[in-house]
């Protein structure tokens, strides 16, 4: 059954969703003047590299809302499930830089790759520093010893902390390059979809799911998971996601965790908590700790019901950096650093 949606033409929604997300948020973003892409009213901040993160609409709070103090620069935003242009990207990079360089933050899809590569391109052209990370942690798109295949989701909430911090504290590209690969390397994500969602420019469902069928590693764009079932109780399902992430990396007895529970966009807090008791029962018995738990939405697929299980894991240099503060318009987080990390 097609989705009923808040909108005009559908071939404005973009356009429309920046323009209003800007208005919402004008004294610390505005909008490029030539291109769909947000930036810090800061920017270009002098002595800090920037960091320029995007990807496809429909994706809220991401992209467009981590744009701030300890966060990105600069968000270049596609149509919905699509990835920006290399003009989007490029004038976001041209934007932000502070002659420090600037470091590309986004998501291992195919066009998404191929189209900052270019703006990269495109930039170094202009004589401007670029480095490169992908986000990769959705663990159901390729096995183990292909980790460099799979897409990236969720745990690009802690990249672009982790990025932002780096930035922020005054550390040259090639040091925030580095910690936030660190940080990508130790995260693992895996979701479960209970329905599918419908795109603005059709109303149509973009795959099928029976009311009785949910399919655990369904991708944010209705690529085919690891394994279709019945719809199963919150423990069962927690259990089959968890031990499916902790063997990946894998995770072992005395690991530090940051835990993010995240809503695809039609699944409620009452239910993201659920799965939480039973996750934290789980990491408890194997012996993992979980440093910080972020409960929400922070990576949707429109209104698709269904939620993702990210771990990301810590050393005292991600610590010290997930602790920092920022302010977004979506995410904000006061200096922790002094209290050891306790709110």
């Amino acid at each position: 059954m097609a989705m009923k949606k808040l909108i005009n033409a559908p071939e404005n929604v973009v356009d429309e969703l920046i323009d209003g997300f800007v208005l919402a948020n004008e004294r610390a973003v505005y909008r490029h003047p030539e291109v769909n892409a947000v930036i810090r009213r800061a920017a270009p901040v002098a002595g800090k590299v920037g960091i320029v993160i995007g990807g496809g609409a429909g994706h809220e709070p991401l992209f467009l809302e981590y744009v701030g103090p300890g966060m990105a620069d600069a968000a270049a935003h596609g149509q919905i499930f699509a990835a920006p242009a290399p003009d989007i990207a490029y004038h976001a990079i041209r934007t932000v830089d502070a002659c420090c360089g600037t470091l590309l933050l986004y998501n291992n899809y195919a066009g998404d790759c191929m189209n900052f590569d270019m703006a990269q391109d495109m930039a170094r052209a202009d004589g401007i520093r670029v480095e490169t990370v992908l986000v990769n942690d959705e663990l159901a798109s390729a096995p183990r010893g292909r980790e460099s295949e799979r897409r990236g989701t969720t745990a690009d909430h802690v990249m672009i902390k982790t990025a932002g911090a780096a930035a922020d504290s005054g550390l040259p590209l090639e040091e925030v390059a580095r910690v936030t690969r660190k940080a990508v390397s130790g995260a693992r994500s895996l979701g479960v979809a209970l329905s599918s969602c419908s795109l603005p420019a059709t109303g149509e469902d973009i795959f099928e799911l029976g009311d009785d069928e949910m399919e655990i590693g369904m991708g944010l764009h209705g690529e085919p998971g690891v394994e279709r079932t019945g719809v199963l109780p919150a423990d069962e399902t927690a259990e089959r996601i968890v031990s499916r992430i902790v063997e990946d990396l894998p995770y072992t007895r005395g690991d530090q965790i940051v835990l993010i529970l995240n809503s695809y966009g039609g699944t409620t807090r009452m239910e993201l908590f659920i799965l939480n008791r039973r996750i934290r029962a789980l990491l408890a018995d194997a012996g993992i700790s979980v440093y910080a738990t972020e409960v929400g939405e922070f990576c949707t697929s429109l209104e698709m019901k269904g939620a993702s299980v990210t771990f990301v894991r810590l050393d005292d240099e991600l610590k010290g950096l997930y602790d920092a503060p920022c302010d977004s318009p979506f995410y904000r987080q006061y200096d922790r650093r002094s209290s050891g990390g306790a709110p």
